[in-house]
């Protein structure tokens, strides 16, 4: 799965696992949960260096509210990078770098919890393979939201914050700050529950294939 995968195989040959008298990694060491929530963690910071951009011009795009499209400011997500790049530089497509970050570093729970009822699922029911990865899949989105959805809150307001003149927060904190004094605690949670429903049905069915893709190409 990408840099999940390469870290996960990292950690396994080079910290985690046993070594044989031979000095080799033991090849039948299964990375432990906590080695795969290391593991996800590294692989959400690595891919916001490709996600971040395009989160912030979705951001921007999303609150446009206008139904007449000469009042928008961007025609589409070309025009949108297009003006930012132009007026702010790869910087200013940059922004929100820091907070998506800190928000994809919770695919330590996801990926922790994932291997966490793999495990328990394989162990205490007869389910099948692709039914224990639908399951658990599902499942450890739904802890990865819980946890990680206040910081995507936060996110979202610093990409669509103003830029340049314009620009309302400094820091993460800023935002953080401001999105509490403006709703309170339940200002956190703004548009959990359709995320929430969203998560389980979409999560399981990718982790369900890729499960069994990998299993085929193996």
């Amino acid at each position: 799965m990408g840099s999940l995968t390469v870290y996960a195989r990292l950690l396994r040959e080079s910290v985690f696992a046993p070594k044989l008298p031979s000095g080799q990694p033991d090849p039948s060491y299964r990375l432990s949960p906590f080695g795969f929530g290391l593991a996800g963690m590294m692989a959400g910071c690595t891919v916001s260096l490709i996600a971040a951009p395009v989160e912030h011009v979705k951001a921007r795009l999303q609150v446009q509210y206008s139904a007449k499209k000469s009042e928008r400011m961007y025609s589409g997500p070309i025009d949108c990078t297009t003006k930012i790049l132009r007026g702010h530089g790869v910087r200013g497509l940059y922004r929100g770098l820091l907070a998506t970050m800190l928000f994809r570093s919770w695919f330590f729970v996801w990926w922790s919890t994932y291997d966490i009822l793999s495990r328990l699922m394989a162990e205490k029911t007869r389910m099948s393979t692709p039914a224990i990865n639908f399951w658990a899949g599902g499942l450890s989105a739904q802890f990865f939201w819980i946890t990680s959805y206040p910081a995507d809150v936060v996110k979202q307001r610093i990409m669509t914050d103003g830029l340049g003149a314009d620009r309302k927060f400094n820091t993460w904190r800023d935002a953080a700050i401001a999105v509490g004094r403006e709703g309170g605690w339940k200002g956190y949670w703004r548009g959990f529950l359709p995320c929430f429903l969203r998560a389980f049905p979409a999560n399981a069915c990718a982790l369900m294939v890729f499960e069994g893709v990998m299993r085929f190409l193996n």
